[in-house]
Protein backbone atom coordinates (compact mmCIF):
# COMPACT_ATOMS: atom_id res chain seq x y z
CA UNK A 1 0.00 0.00 0.00
CA UNK A 2 1.57 2.96 -0.78
CA UNK A 3 0.42 6.47 0.15
CA UNK A 4 -1.05 7.27 -2.91
CA UNK A 5 -3.25 4.46 -2.53
CA UNK A 6 -4.01 4.80 1.09
CA UNK A 7 -4.98 8.61 0.21
CA UNK A 8 -7.31 7.86 -2.60
CA UNK A 9 -8.83 5.23 0.24
CA UNK A 10 -9.33 8.33 1.98
CA UNK A 11 -6.81 6.93 4.82
CA UNK A 12 -4.80 10.08 6.44
CA UNK A 13 -1.26 8.33 7.41
CA UNK A 14 0.93 9.27 9.46
CA UNK A 15 3.03 10.52 7.00
CA UNK A 16 0.14 13.25 5.69
CA UNK A 17 -0.25 14.19 9.25
CA UNK A 18 3.67 14.75 9.73
CA UNK A 19 3.75 16.95 6.81
CA UNK A 20 0.41 18.56 7.09
CA UNK A 21 2.40 20.30 10.60
CA UNK A 22 5.24 20.98 8.55
CA UNK A 23 3.47 22.69 5.82
CA UNK A 24 1.22 24.35 8.48
CA UNK A 25 -1.91 22.78 6.71
CA UNK A 26 -4.68 20.57 7.77
CA UNK A 27 -4.25 16.89 7.00
CA UNK A 28 -6.84 16.09 4.95
CA UNK A 29 -5.86 19.11 2.52
CA UNK A 30 -1.91 16.83 2.07
CA UNK A 31 -4.24 13.97 2.05
CA UNK A 32 -6.17 15.19 -1.41
CA UNK A 33 -3.86 16.65 -3.06
CA UNK A 34 -1.63 13.17 -2.65
CA UNK A 35 -4.62 11.15 -3.92
CA UNK A 36 -4.59 13.40 -7.21
CA UNK A 37 -1.16 13.07 -7.50
CA UNK A 38 -0.26 16.76 -7.02
CA UNK A 39 2.08 15.90 -3.99
CA UNK A 40 4.43 13.17 -3.15
CA UNK A 41 5.64 11.93 -0.11
CA UNK A 42 8.64 9.81 -0.87
CA UNK A 43 8.68 7.22 2.25
CA UNK A 44 10.16 3.80 1.38
CA UNK A 45 8.58 1.70 4.06
CA UNK A 46 11.75 -0.03 4.33
CA UNK A 47 13.54 3.01 6.08
CA UNK A 48 13.35 2.99 9.58
CA UNK A 49 14.41 6.62 10.79
CA UNK A 50 12.63 8.69 8.28
CA UNK A 51 11.53 12.03 8.66
CA UNK A 52 8.75 12.24 5.84
CA UNK A 53 8.20 15.84 3.93
CA UNK A 54 6.19 16.67 0.97
CA UNK A 55 7.02 17.61 -2.55
CA UNK A 56 4.37 19.31 -5.01
CA UNK A 57 1.84 21.94 -5.05
CA UNK A 58 0.81 24.20 -2.45
CA UNK A 59 3.92 23.12 -0.25
CA UNK A 60 7.56 24.61 0.59
CA UNK A 61 10.09 24.52 -2.21
CA UNK A 62 12.44 21.53 -1.45
CA UNK A 63 15.76 20.93 -1.47
CA UNK A 64 18.31 17.72 -2.65
CA UNK A 65 21.52 17.48 -2.07
CA UNK A 66 23.96 14.92 -3.67
CA UNK A 67 25.95 13.11 -2.22
CA UNK A 68 28.12 10.00 -3.46
CA UNK A 69 31.86 8.48 -4.33
CA UNK A 70 33.65 8.45 -7.38
CA UNK A 71 36.78 6.04 -8.53
CA UNK A 72 38.69 8.82 -7.64
CA UNK A 73 37.38 9.58 -4.18
CA UNK A 74 36.04 5.95 -3.62
CA UNK A 75 35.73 6.79 0.58
CA UNK A 76 32.44 6.51 1.97
CA UNK A 77 33.24 7.59 5.31
CA UNK A 78 33.72 10.97 3.61
CA UNK A 79 30.38 11.18 1.93
CA UNK A 80 28.63 10.27 5.80
CA UNK A 81 30.33 13.53 6.64
CA UNK A 82 28.89 15.49 3.60
CA UNK A 83 25.64 13.89 4.86
CA UNK A 84 25.87 15.30 8.40
CA UNK A 85 26.87 18.80 6.97
CA UNK A 86 23.95 18.46 4.76
CA UNK A 87 21.55 18.18 7.63
CA UNK A 88 22.85 20.72 9.77
CA UNK A 89 22.26 23.32 6.45
CA UNK A 90 19.03 21.56 6.76
CA UNK A 91 18.44 20.10 3.14
CA UNK A 92 15.38 18.69 2.66
CA UNK A 93 16.93 15.66 0.65
CA UNK A 94 19.88 13.63 -0.75
CA UNK A 95 20.33 11.69 -3.42
CA UNK A 96 23.49 8.74 -3.05
CA UNK A 97 25.04 9.25 -6.71
CA UNK A 98 27.79 6.72 -6.04
CA UNK A 99 29.65 4.91 -8.56
CA UNK A 100 33.31 4.32 -6.79
CA UNK A 101 34.12 2.04 -4.21
CA UNK A 102 31.75 0.20 -1.75
CA UNK A 103 28.28 1.40 -3.48
CA UNK A 104 26.13 -0.67 -1.34
CA UNK A 105 28.53 0.44 1.61
CA UNK A 106 27.75 3.61 0.89
CA UNK A 107 24.04 3.85 -0.09
CA UNK A 108 23.38 1.65 3.22
CA UNK A 109 25.02 4.16 5.56
CA UNK A 110 23.37 7.19 4.38
CA UNK A 111 20.03 5.78 4.63
CA UNK A 112 20.66 4.56 7.58
CA UNK A 113 22.13 8.06 8.79
CA UNK A 114 19.55 10.23 6.85
CA UNK A 115 16.07 10.90 8.94
CA UNK A 116 15.53 13.17 5.01
CA UNK A 117 14.60 10.70 1.92
CA UNK A 118 16.96 9.38 0.13
CA UNK A 119 17.39 9.14 -3.65
CA UNK A 120 19.72 6.95 -6.06
CA UNK A 121 19.72 6.76 -9.66
CA UNK A 122 20.18 2.97 -9.87
CA UNK A 123 21.60 2.67 -13.45
CA UNK A 124 24.96 4.02 -11.85
CA UNK A 125 25.28 1.17 -10.04
CA UNK A 126 24.02 -1.27 -12.58
CA UNK A 127 26.79 -0.07 -15.04
CA UNK A 128 29.69 -0.27 -12.52
CA UNK A 129 28.74 -3.67 -11.89
CA UNK A 130 28.22 -4.05 -16.14
CA UNK A 131 31.82 -2.89 -16.66
CA UNK A 132 33.41 -5.30 -14.12
CA UNK A 133 31.41 -8.43 -15.15
CA UNK A 134 31.37 -7.42 -19.36
CA UNK A 135 33.96 -5.09 -20.01
CA UNK A 136 31.43 -2.13 -20.82
CA UNK A 137 28.48 -0.49 -20.03
CA UNK A 138 26.55 -1.22 -22.70
CA UNK A 139 26.72 -4.98 -22.28
CA UNK A 140 24.60 -4.27 -19.31
CA UNK A 141 21.60 -6.99 -19.13
CA UNK A 142 18.11 -5.41 -18.31
CA UNK A 143 17.41 -8.21 -15.81
CA UNK A 144 21.17 -6.72 -14.03
CA UNK A 145 19.54 -3.51 -14.35
CA UNK A 146 16.04 -4.31 -12.83
CA UNK A 147 17.81 -6.23 -9.77
CA UNK A 148 19.99 -3.45 -8.51
CA UNK A 149 16.14 -1.68 -8.49
CA UNK A 150 14.66 -4.53 -6.72
CA UNK A 151 17.91 -4.58 -4.34
CA UNK A 152 18.25 -0.36 -4.05
CA UNK A 153 14.35 -0.36 -3.00
CA UNK A 154 14.41 -3.02 -0.41
CA UNK A 155 17.26 -1.14 1.42
CA UNK A 156 15.27 1.56 1.68
CA UNK A 157 16.06 3.83 -0.90
CA UNK A 158 12.72 6.55 -0.82
CA UNK A 159 13.10 7.88 -4.75
CA UNK A 160 14.78 6.87 -7.76
CA UNK A 161 16.03 7.95 -11.08
CA UNK A 162 15.33 5.98 -13.85
CA UNK A 163 15.80 7.42 -17.30
CA UNK A 164 12.77 6.03 -19.14
CA UNK A 165 12.28 9.14 -21.82
CA UNK A 166 15.42 8.29 -23.42
CA UNK A 167 13.77 6.16 -26.34
CA UNK A 168 15.23 4.69 -29.29
CA UNK A 169 13.15 6.87 -31.37
CA UNK A 170 14.35 9.84 -29.61
CA UNK A 171 17.98 8.77 -29.46
CA UNK A 172 18.04 7.99 -33.64
CA UNK A 173 16.83 11.09 -33.99
CA UNK A 174 19.51 12.91 -32.21
CA UNK A 175 21.63 11.29 -35.07
CA UNK A 176 19.94 13.35 -37.37
CA UNK A 177 19.64 16.66 -35.64
CA UNK A 178 22.75 16.79 -32.90
CA UNK A 179 22.81 18.87 -30.46
CA UNK A 180 25.81 21.22 -29.34
CA UNK A 181 26.52 19.22 -25.97
CA UNK A 182 24.73 16.35 -26.68
CA UNK A 183 23.54 14.26 -23.57
CA UNK A 184 24.97 15.62 -20.88
CA UNK A 185 23.21 13.33 -18.21
CA UNK A 186 25.36 10.68 -17.45
CA UNK A 187 22.28 7.86 -16.74
CA UNK A 188 20.45 9.55 -19.60
CA UNK A 189 24.18 8.96 -22.39
CA UNK A 190 24.60 5.34 -20.42
CA UNK A 191 21.23 4.35 -21.57
CA UNK A 192 21.08 6.43 -24.88
CA UNK A 193 24.61 4.28 -25.63
CA UNK A 194 22.75 0.88 -24.51
CA UNK A 195 20.48 1.56 -27.26
CA UNK A 196 23.13 2.51 -30.23
CA UNK A 197 25.03 -0.91 -29.62
CA UNK A 198 22.25 -3.21 -29.00
CA UNK A 199 19.67 -1.75 -31.47
CA UNK A 200 16.88 -2.51 -28.72
CA UNK A 201 14.08 -0.17 -26.98
CA UNK A 202 14.89 1.31 -23.44
CA UNK A 203 14.06 -1.21 -21.18
CA UNK A 204 13.07 0.77 -18.58
CA UNK A 205 10.71 2.24 -21.32
CA UNK A 206 9.73 -1.00 -22.76
CA UNK A 207 9.60 -3.20 -19.28
CA UNK A 208 8.19 0.05 -17.53
CA UNK A 209 5.34 -2.19 -16.06
CA UNK A 210 8.00 -4.32 -13.61
CA UNK A 211 9.98 -0.86 -12.84
CA UNK A 212 6.05 0.12 -11.17
CA UNK A 213 5.81 -3.60 -9.59
CA UNK A 214 8.99 -2.96 -7.77
CA UNK A 215 8.56 0.52 -6.17
CA UNK A 216 4.59 -0.21 -5.83
CA UNK A 217 5.89 -2.88 -3.70
CA UNK A 218 8.05 -0.80 -1.59
CA UNK A 219 6.42 2.59 -2.18
CA UNK A 220 9.61 3.97 -3.69
CA UNK A 221 8.41 7.31 -5.55
CA UNK A 222 9.51 7.36 -8.95
CA UNK A 223 11.46 10.53 -10.16
CA UNK A 224 11.31 10.57 -13.97
CA UNK A 225 14.79 11.15 -14.54
CA UNK A 226 15.75 13.88 -17.55
CA UNK A 227 18.24 11.81 -19.75
CA UNK A 228 17.77 14.64 -22.59
CA UNK A 229 18.29 17.65 -20.27
CA UNK A 230 19.91 20.87 -22.35
CA UNK A 231 23.55 21.07 -21.03
CA UNK A 232 24.03 24.26 -22.30
CA UNK A 233 22.05 27.22 -23.24
CA UNK A 234 22.20 26.92 -26.67
CA UNK A 235 19.97 23.14 -26.61
CA UNK A 236 17.81 24.33 -23.99
CA UNK A 237 13.95 23.80 -25.38
CA UNK A 238 15.13 21.87 -28.03
CA UNK A 239 12.85 18.92 -29.25
CA UNK A 240 14.40 15.97 -27.92
CA UNK A 241 14.12 18.08 -24.60
CA UNK A 242 10.17 18.48 -25.50
CA UNK A 243 9.93 15.12 -27.16
CA UNK A 244 11.40 13.03 -23.80
CA UNK A 245 9.01 15.34 -21.81
CA UNK A 246 6.19 14.25 -23.60
CA UNK A 247 6.78 10.47 -22.97
CA UNK A 248 7.28 11.34 -19.81
CA UNK A 249 3.94 12.52 -19.01
CA UNK A 250 2.69 9.35 -20.95
CA UNK A 251 4.33 7.26 -18.11
CA UNK A 252 3.31 9.94 -15.25
CA UNK A 253 -0.24 8.47 -16.29
CA UNK A 254 0.47 5.47 -16.00
CA UNK A 255 2.37 5.47 -12.66
CA UNK A 256 -0.51 7.25 -11.18
CA UNK A 257 -3.02 3.87 -12.68
CA UNK A 258 -0.95 1.83 -10.89
CA UNK A 259 -0.66 3.38 -7.30
CA UNK A 260 2.92 4.21 -7.55
CA UNK A 261 3.68 8.04 -6.46
CA UNK A 262 5.62 9.78 -9.13
CA UNK A 263 7.48 13.35 -10.08
CA UNK A 264 9.51 14.14 -13.37
CA UNK A 265 12.75 16.15 -13.27
CA UNK A 266 13.23 19.05 -15.91
CA UNK A 267 16.59 20.79 -16.77
CA UNK A 268 19.66 21.86 -16.59
CA UNK A 269 21.01 24.98 -18.79
CA UNK A 270 18.32 27.84 -19.81
CA UNK A 271 18.06 31.00 -20.37
CA UNK A 272 16.30 32.82 -18.00
CA UNK A 273 13.75 34.00 -20.40
CA UNK A 274 12.87 30.94 -21.25
CA UNK A 275 12.50 29.72 -17.28
CA UNK A 276 9.54 30.14 -16.53
CA UNK A 277 7.66 28.36 -20.34
CA UNK A 278 9.83 25.62 -19.22
CA UNK A 279 8.18 24.69 -16.28
CA UNK A 280 4.83 25.71 -17.15
CA UNK A 281 5.26 22.99 -20.04
CA UNK A 282 6.25 20.18 -17.80
CA UNK A 283 3.19 20.93 -16.03
CA UNK A 284 1.04 20.88 -18.45
CA UNK A 285 2.64 17.93 -20.60
CA UNK A 286 3.26 16.03 -17.40
CA UNK A 287 -0.19 16.12 -15.89
CA UNK A 288 0.83 18.63 -13.03
CA UNK A 289 3.38 15.84 -11.44
CA UNK A 290 5.30 17.23 -8.76
CA UNK A 291 8.67 18.79 -11.44
CA UNK A 292 12.32 18.67 -9.82
CA UNK A 293 14.70 20.69 -11.43
CA UNK A 294 18.58 21.20 -11.44
CA UNK A 295 19.34 24.66 -11.32
CA UNK A 296 18.60 25.38 -13.55
CA UNK A 297 22.07 27.15 -14.40
CA UNK A 298 21.04 30.86 -16.80
CA UNK A 299 24.85 31.01 -17.95
CA UNK A 300 27.20 28.23 -19.43
CA UNK A 301 30.37 30.61 -17.75
CA UNK A 302 29.97 30.60 -14.22
CA UNK A 303 32.36 27.55 -13.60
CA UNK A 304 33.43 28.04 -9.50
CA UNK A 305 30.12 30.07 -9.40
CA UNK A 306 27.52 27.94 -10.41
CA UNK A 307 25.88 27.18 -7.25
CA UNK A 308 25.09 31.13 -8.24
CA UNK A 309 24.29 30.72 -11.32
CA UNK A 310 22.04 27.43 -10.07
CA UNK A 311 19.85 29.87 -7.46
CA UNK A 312 19.01 32.60 -10.05
CA UNK A 313 17.94 30.25 -12.33
CA UNK A 314 16.23 28.14 -9.21
CA UNK A 315 14.47 31.11 -8.04
CA UNK A 316 12.48 31.87 -11.35
CA UNK A 317 11.58 28.47 -11.93
CA UNK A 318 10.08 27.70 -8.01
CA UNK A 319 8.27 30.99 -8.61
CA UNK A 320 7.02 29.53 -12.22
CA UNK A 321 5.76 26.39 -9.94
CA UNK A 322 8.77 24.12 -9.76
CA UNK A 323 8.77 22.10 -6.07
CA UNK A 324 12.49 20.71 -5.68
CA UNK A 325 15.58 22.09 -6.15
CA UNK A 326 18.66 20.31 -6.65
CA UNK A 327 21.35 21.99 -5.78
CA UNK A 328 24.61 22.84 -7.45
CA UNK A 329 27.57 23.53 -6.03
CA UNK A 330 30.64 25.54 -6.91
CA UNK A 331 32.23 22.75 -8.04
CA UNK A 332 29.97 21.80 -10.89
CA UNK A 333 31.70 20.95 -14.18
CA UNK A 334 34.95 20.66 -12.65
CA UNK A 335 35.34 18.05 -9.84
CA UNK A 336 33.88 16.04 -7.07
CA UNK A 337 32.32 18.90 -4.69
CA UNK A 338 34.35 19.14 -1.12
CA UNK A 339 32.47 19.32 1.86
CA UNK A 340 32.75 23.44 2.08
CA UNK A 341 31.06 22.97 -1.62
CA UNK A 342 27.95 21.09 -0.47
CA UNK A 343 27.52 23.73 2.56
CA UNK A 344 27.41 26.23 -0.24
CA UNK A 345 25.44 24.51 -2.84
CA UNK A 346 22.65 23.85 -0.34
CA UNK A 347 22.59 27.29 1.27
CA UNK A 348 22.64 28.86 -2.19
CA UNK A 349 19.53 26.55 -3.25
CA UNK A 350 18.08 27.02 0.18
CA UNK A 351 18.12 30.83 -0.24
CA UNK A 352 16.58 30.49 -3.91
CA UNK A 353 14.29 28.20 -2.67
CA UNK A 354 13.00 30.60 0.32
CA UNK A 355 13.05 33.82 -2.02
CA UNK A 356 10.44 31.59 -4.65
CA UNK A 357 7.99 30.99 -1.36
CA UNK A 358 8.08 34.33 -0.51
CA UNK A 359 6.17 34.93 -3.85
CA UNK A 360 4.30 31.74 -3.84
CA UNK A 361 2.32 33.59 -0.78
CA UNK A 362 2.37 31.21 2.04
CA UNK A 363 1.48 32.96 4.83
CA UNK A 364 4.20 31.48 7.37
CA UNK A 365 6.86 31.33 4.94
CA UNK A 366 7.56 35.56 5.16
CA UNK A 367 7.43 35.72 9.35
CA UNK A 368 10.89 35.32 9.94
CA UNK A 369 11.67 37.76 7.20
CA UNK A 370 9.61 40.45 8.88
CA UNK A 371 10.77 38.80 12.26
CA UNK A 372 14.91 40.70 10.65
CA UNK A 373 13.45 43.52 10.09
CA UNK A 374 12.34 44.53 13.54
CA UNK A 375 15.61 43.30 14.54
CA UNK A 376 17.40 45.40 12.29
CA UNK A 377 15.45 47.89 13.18
CA UNK A 378 15.86 47.46 17.18
CA UNK A 379 19.74 46.35 16.42
CA UNK A 380 19.38 43.06 18.43
CA UNK A 381 22.32 41.09 16.86
CA UNK A 382 21.42 37.75 18.85
CA UNK A 383 18.28 37.90 17.00
CA UNK A 384 19.48 38.52 13.77
CA UNK A 385 21.82 35.86 14.23
CA UNK A 386 19.18 33.54 15.29
CA UNK A 387 16.74 34.25 12.61
CA UNK A 388 19.23 33.75 9.57
CA UNK A 389 19.20 30.85 6.98
CA UNK A 390 22.57 29.52 8.34
CA UNK A 391 23.13 30.98 11.81
CA UNK A 392 26.84 29.76 12.20
CA UNK A 393 27.93 31.64 9.57
CA UNK A 394 26.16 34.94 10.44
CA UNK A 395 27.84 35.20 13.13
CA UNK A 396 31.34 33.91 12.56
CA UNK A 397 31.17 36.87 9.95
CA UNK A 398 29.93 39.53 12.67
CA UNK A 399 32.43 38.22 15.16
CA UNK A 400 35.50 38.49 12.61
CA UNK A 401 34.29 41.75 11.18
CA UNK A 402 33.57 43.27 14.58
CA UNK A 403 36.29 43.29 16.51
CA UNK A 404 34.81 45.56 19.25
CA UNK A 405 31.69 44.77 20.73
CA UNK A 406 29.12 47.28 19.54
CA UNK A 407 25.17 48.18 18.65
CA UNK A 408 26.19 49.07 15.42
CA UNK A 409 28.31 47.29 12.72
CA UNK A 410 31.91 47.79 11.83
CA UNK A 411 30.47 49.02 8.28
CA UNK A 412 29.42 52.57 8.91
CA UNK A 413 29.82 52.53 12.37
CA UNK A 414 28.83 55.84 13.98
CA UNK A 415 27.55 56.67 10.98
CA UNK A 416 25.09 53.96 11.28
CA UNK A 417 21.43 54.77 9.78
CA UNK A 418 19.31 52.78 11.70
CA UNK A 419 20.95 53.89 15.15
CA UNK A 420 20.61 57.55 14.03
CA UNK A 421 16.78 57.18 12.48
CA UNK A 422 15.79 55.84 15.83
CA UNK A 423 17.51 58.44 18.11
CA UNK A 424 16.45 61.35 15.99
CA UNK A 425 12.87 59.63 15.24
CA UNK A 426 12.48 58.65 18.97
CA UNK A 427 13.32 61.90 20.32
CA UNK A 428 10.61 63.87 17.86
CA UNK A 429 7.79 60.88 18.93
CA UNK A 430 8.75 61.96 22.63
Amino acid sequence: MTQLIRARSGEITPEMQQVALQEKLEAEKIKDLLAKGLVVIPANKNHQNLNPIGIGRGLRTKVNANLGTSPTFPDWENEIEKLKVSLACKVDAVMDLSTGGEIQTCRQKIIAHSPVPVGTVPIYEAAVKARETHGAVVEMDPDDLFAVIASQAKQGVDFVTVHCGVTQRIVEKLKNKPRVLGIVSRGGSMMAGWILHNQKENPLYEQFDRLLEICLSYDVTLSLGDGLRPGCLDDATDDAQIEELMVLGELVERSRAAGVQVMVEGPGHVPFDQIAANVVLQKRLCHDAPFYVLGPLVTDIAAGYDHIAAAIGGTAAAVAGADFLCYVTPAEHLGLPTIDDVREGIMASRVAAHAADIVKGSPYIKEKDSAMAVARRDLDWNEQMNLALNPQKAREIRRDLNPVEQEVCSMCGEFCAIEMVNKYLGELDN
